[in-house]
């Protein structure tokens, strides 16, 4: 019985190595297909040396097995021997696996990240190049209503093209947004803002897009909601512009859109704030409702493109809502109106102490100078332009370079402002703006810079402000936006509050 024992022993030894020697075979031969992908890498041949010490055991367990007499202690030692290599082989394919996967997976990972790069790179560079001939249309639009002498057709057919180039404009955006929301390069810009001057910021613009669509507009604000607030006050107002624009689009003339604020919830420093817009539109569909969130969701095609809805505004609204941790929820019956509810919520903050601040805002830019620095003599002139009708004067520099150089050979304080063009040959302008940052003269910490750029994206505004801009502006420009950016720092730098340090 003994020796059945110690012969079963050497045998199943030997046969356990015959597993291990097939085993160590095929872990060597992917190895070797492994390897031979990276560069022509050899190191793989060493995987061959176990083997053949494990063939030259399993020789000498058969010799013991055949022609010895092994005792107990000898074939426990063998079959132990054959057990060890076993769980060597075991733990050394496992592990060769899991570096093989984390390979994988970092490889995935930065494939995936080179994709997400392409494409943003891809959208950035057409955004530039869709907004730079914007703004000549909307630039030139701009100017050429602001020419008295132009018959009442001729400005007709200006203000259509206004409108259907901001229409444009919109639906670019739109789809910017979505996709670095989408990338997550949407990050929150939290700032300390006065939620009475947003809310009034919102209700300018939805009655006047209640106004065109001959549609009653109403607000009703709880005292409960007035306050200071640390949060992203711009996408707020973008969430509820866009609902609010969604309901006076769908609302037929003389229906009604109403816009409450409240709020809901306080817990210990946060707020939950509840916005809710109530409309007699035509309503959605019961099946439609759970897709209106959905990227270009359209219930009604030939409906929406009366009414010139993309199917993004809705979209845009819902992920800025749930990036700031709130939600959107929508009630709706056909041909009796929608009411969508907005939950927002924002720390609340206290109010900051204006005493002795004043109004540093110009109240107007007459004689003021400004170095316009852009590449593009049509844009530049574009802007030359509007920066007359308000009194101001100008002076152009083709590049960076040219305008450091100009910056730097002009008297102090002789350039209120500088309107800075990002892409530009020989020196952009994020380097030109720290070029001039760093010049040895008063004013150079505390002129103006702005940047007035076809890059739109929130990753190109913080590279602005990361290269000592004051601000920065997307083209196509608004007049009234680069009239109140340019009073706002203009009038900030000559009361000595405007100086940056990179």
């Amino acid at each position: 019985m003994l020796n059945v024992l110690i012969y079963g022993m050497v045998f199943a030894g030997s046969a356990l190595m015959v597993f291990n020697i097939v085993g160590f075979v095929r872990y060597a031969i992917s190895t070797k297909k492994l390897l031979n992908g990276k560069d022509g890498d050899k190191s793989y041949g060493i995987l061959y040396f176990p083997i053949v010490l494990l063939v030259m055991f399993l020789l000498g367990y058969l010799a013991v097995g055949i022609f010895g007499k092994p005792d107990l202690i000898v074939s426990g030692i063998l079959f132990g021997g054959s057990i060890f290599v076993f769980i060597m082989y075991l733990f050394i394919n496992r592990l060769t696996k899991k570096i093989v996967e984390k390979e994988q997976l970092e490889a995935e990972l930065m494939a995936e990240e080179q994709r997400n790069l392409a494409k943003t790179t891809f959208l950035s560079t057409m955004s530039h190049e869709m907004r730079t001939p914007m703004n000549v249309i909307i630039g030139l639009d701009t100017v050429a209503l602001s020419d008295e002498g132009i018959s009442p057709a001729t400005r007709d057919h200006l203000v259509k093209i206004g409108h259907s180039a901001k229409h444009l404009l919109g639906l670019i955006n739109s789809v910017l947004e979505i996709n670095s929301i989408d990338e997550e390069q949407s990050g929150l810009i939290e700032t300390d803002f006065d939620i009475k001057d947003a809310l009034e910021q919102v209700n300018v613009i939805a009655e006047t897009l209640c106004a065109q669509k001959g549609v009653k507009y109403s607000f009703t604000k709880l005292d409960n909601v007035d306050g200071y607030y640390t949060g992203d006050e711009m996408k707020l107002k973008k969430i509820l512009i866009e609902i609010l624009d969604n309901s006076a689009k769908y609302t037929e003339k003389g229906g009604s859109v109403e816009f409450t604020a409240e709020c809901t919830d306080v817990k210990d420093e946060e707020k939950t704030l509840r916005f809710t817009v109530k409309d007699t539109g035509i309503g959605i569909d019961k099946e439609f409702l759970p897709k209106v969130f959905e990227v270009f969701a359209r219930e009604d095609v030939s409906t929406t493109n009366s009414r010139g809805g993309s199917g993004l505004g809705l979209a845009v609204a819902k992920k800025l809502a749930d990036r700031m941790g709130g939600d959107i929820e929508v009630q709706s019956e056909k041909e009796k109106g929608s009411v969508f509810t907005v939950n927002i919520p924002l720390k609340t903050t206290a109010a900051p102490d204006f005493e002795d601040e004043g109004n540093d805002e110009l109240t107007s830019l007459e004689g003021c100078r400004v170095l316009i620095v852009e590449d593009l003599p049509e844009n530049a002139e574009i802007v030359a332009d509007l920066l007359e009708l308000e009194g101001a004067v100008s002076e152009h520099a083709e590049n960076g370079r040219e305008g450091v150089d100009m910056f730097a050979a002009s008297p102090s304080g002789y350039y209120d402002a500088i309107l800075m063009d990002l892409r530009m040959p020989v020196m952009d302008g994020h380097t030109a703006s720290k070029e001039i940052r760093k010049l040895d003269r008063e004013d150079a910490r505390t002129v103006p810079i702005i940047a007035l750029t076809a890059n739109a994206l929130e990753t190109d505004i913080k590279h602005s402000l990361a290269a000592g801009m004051n601000a920065h502006i997307a083209k196509p420009t608004d007049a009234e936006v680069l009239y109140q950016t340019l009073k706002k720092h203009i009038g900030r730098a000559r009361n000595g509050k405007g100086e940056i340090r990179l």
